[in-house]
């Protein structure tokens, strides 16, 4: 006779749990979920198609989950908690896109590549996780004007390229504080600095802010940018 007790608990349960409590997330159970499945789906198409390079679960956890996760609340913060519209530049297996589509209902992500088989895993990903705030798009950023309120990309291009790329994508503001301009996220790996000196006098770099992901020894940052006034 089979058992018909409860199914064990994910062996990286437990681990995504903690670190996000270390990050400062409080995510609900279905979120945790959601994330696990996320995971589980980069791994059955990383069979086919070449999404990642990082193989091992557990590995993946850290450096495409806990990294993504920890800019989360950062985002949060500089947006206020507000409702707003997304884009993730060159998003490849949607990270951090579609880990922000999970932990805020509330951001409308869009995840744009200019490979198919990219855009069409995220497009996939959005059915699978029933995620209606999360959709994938084939296409070139530099192609899209539907003004975002923050425009992000994690290991894309050098911060000259990506804001010279994305910038018709960006919201313009007024000068209502209820309708601010937007803004750029570029998740990097230790500050760039050489990147940081090349960039255009009507960029306003307002912030370079260290991050430290749980299980990663490696250094990481966001840099805050927007247009000047």
């Amino acid at each position: 006779m089979t058992s018909t007790g409860a199914l064990p608990p994910h062996p990286l349960r437990q681990s995504l749990e903690e670190g996000a409590h270390t990050l400062g997330l409080t995510l609900n159970a279905g979120q945790l979920d959601l994330l696990l499945d996320y995971l589980a789906l980069i791994q059955k198409w990383n069979k086919v198609y070449n999404l990642t390079a990082v193989r091992d679960p557990a590995e993946m956890l850290t450096h495409h989950l806990l990294d993504s996760l920890a800019a989360v609340l950062p985002l949060r913060q500089q947006t206020g908690g507000r409702a707003l519209k997304l884009l993730d530049v060159g998003a490849g297996a949607g990270l951090p896109g579609v880990v922000i589509a999970i932990c805020c209902p509330d951001i409308h992500v869009t995840c744009v590549d200019t490979v198919a088989k990219k855009a069409a895993f995220i497009s996939q990903a959005a059915l699978a996780l029933k995620l209606p705030n999360l959709r994938g798009l084939h296409a070139r950023v530099e192609s899209l004007s539907d003004g975002f309120d923050v425009v992000c990309s994690r290991a894309f291009a050098s911060l000259l390229d990506f804001t010279n790329w994305s910038r018709s994508a960006l919201k313009k503001g007024d000068e209502v504080q209820s309708n601010p301009s937007g803004i750029w996220m570029a998740l990097k790996g230790k500050p760039p600095t050489d990147e940081l000196a090349a960039l255009p006098t009507d960029l306003d770099v307002f912030h370079v802010e260290q991050l430290r992901v749980p299980g990663l020894s490696a250094e990481r940052c966001i840099v805050w940018l927007r247009l000047k006034a």
